[in-house]
Order: C-alpha cells, then structure tokens, then sequence
C-alpha cells in the first residue's frame, strides 16, 4: 500500500506521514523545502526500516512543478492508494490591509497545488477503481473570522473542491475526504505564547485521516470537523 502526502516535513504533513508508515504504507513525499523534506525522509527511514520511502522538492504552488511531481508518482508508484493533499502555506490579514498578491499566493499554493497534483495522479487512480483522496482544509473553510483574508478565501474554495471531487469520483471507487482541523500545535505557533495544552496535536489530525481509511469500500467519511476542546482561538 502506497500514501502520497505533501507538505510532508513538518506539523500535520509529516505526522500523517509517522502514521501511515507505522501502519506499512511506503511513502511518496513532498515538500518545498529540500533539506528538511530529506532531513524527515532519513528521520523515518531509521524509524520504519520496513518501509519504503522517497520523497521529491517541488514547489506545488506551480502548475508544472505540481505536474512534474504526480508524473514522478504514475511512473514510481505501482498504486497511489492514498492521496493527501496537506501542501499549503498562511498569510495573515484582512481583505482590506493584506499585502497586493496574497490573494495570490494563497490560491496557489492552498488550492492549485491540490488540484494539478490530484489531476495528473488521477488517470492512475481510476484505472486501479480505487483510492481515498484526503484535502487539509481548516475551519477558515465553514466559518469567516478576523485576519482570516485571502487565507480563508482560499481554504472555502479547496473545500469546494473537494465537495465537487467527491461527487465526480464516486462511480470512480474513489473516496474523498475534508479534514476540517481548528488550531493544531506546529512549528507555526511557537513563540506565539499560546500554550500547547491550549491547542490539539499534530498526532491527533494524523490519527483521524489514517482512521478514515478502516472503513468498508461501501462506506465514506465526507468531512470531519475536529477543534480543540476548548474551541477556537
């Protein structure tokens, strides 16, 4: 069994990637920064030496860059049972003061990248029948908020693309799933003074993606909604 996870260095992305290797997936991973993503490639070698794993630089907010790493998957992997699309990046601000090309970069690289990746591996998926596609999305996704800006705006529209992937898919044997997570502890909050208790764990985003794929081929998680206990900062 084989899972394709972007933004696989840090935070959600790489304890997916902890989850699915302790589970005997190999592993195709993604991340823009080179030597971190091979730092985290080494990290689970050592960790999970029964499994495969390799791994790719691409900057997935470019079209041909997406491209090129999905065309690495359909020749390297023989399936790609598991797709998920955690590659995304956040700029803070309103829609009002946030600085020219936020809009932008924020449509790039929360959006596009998942869309080009998941069309070019897609051919390799329908022809399998199989498959279960995962999209990070965030509670900016259902709900606006302040500061939210063209971060938001973007995470609505991957939401809607992975409603209307979902629907295209099913004849496909082909599952789709939102994971709709509040605030989770990453490298981004350090030095933010907010405590770690206050916020969910990394491990706990991981646990529910992997748990999404125990289910019967008849059966399908759509969306799941997980905040910290306390709700929302």
């Amino acid at each position: 069994m084989n899972a394709v996870i972007t933004g696989a260095s840090r935070g959600i992305g790489k304890a997916t990637a902890r989850m699915f290797a302790l589970h005997g997936y190999d592993l195709f991973l993604c991340s823009r920064n080179e030597g971190t993503l091979f730092e985290t490639i080494e990290e689970l070698k050592k960790d999970f030496p029964n499994v495969s794993v390799d791994g790719k630089a691409f900057d997935l907010g470019k079209q041909q860059q997406a491209q090129l790493f999905g065309e690495w998957i359909n020749t390297t992997a023989d399936t790609v049972d598991i797709l998920v699309n955690n590659a995304g990046n956040f700029i803070q601000g309103n829609v009002s003061d946030e600085p020219d090309g936020a809009l932008e970069e924020m449509m790039e690289v929360n959006v596009y990248s998942a869309y080009h990746l998941t069309r070019t591996i897609l051919p390799k998926m329908k022809a399998a029948k199989s498959g279960h596609i995962f999209t990070l999305c965030s509670i900016a996704s259902i709900a606006a908020y302040p500061n939210g800006g063209a971060y938001s705006i973007s995470k609505f529209a991957l939401l809607g693309f992975t409603k209307n992937l979902r629907r295209e898919l099913q004849p496909h044997g082909i599952k789709v799933t939102a994971i709709i997570p509040g605030a989770a502890y990453t490298d981004s909050w350090k030095g933010s003074g907010i405590s770690e208790q206050r916020l969910m764990e990394a491990n706990d985003i991981a646990k529910v993606i992997y748990d999404a794929t125990l289910l019967s081929p008849q059966a399908v998680v759509e969306e799941i909604i997980i905040r910290p206990q306390l709700g929302d900062l």
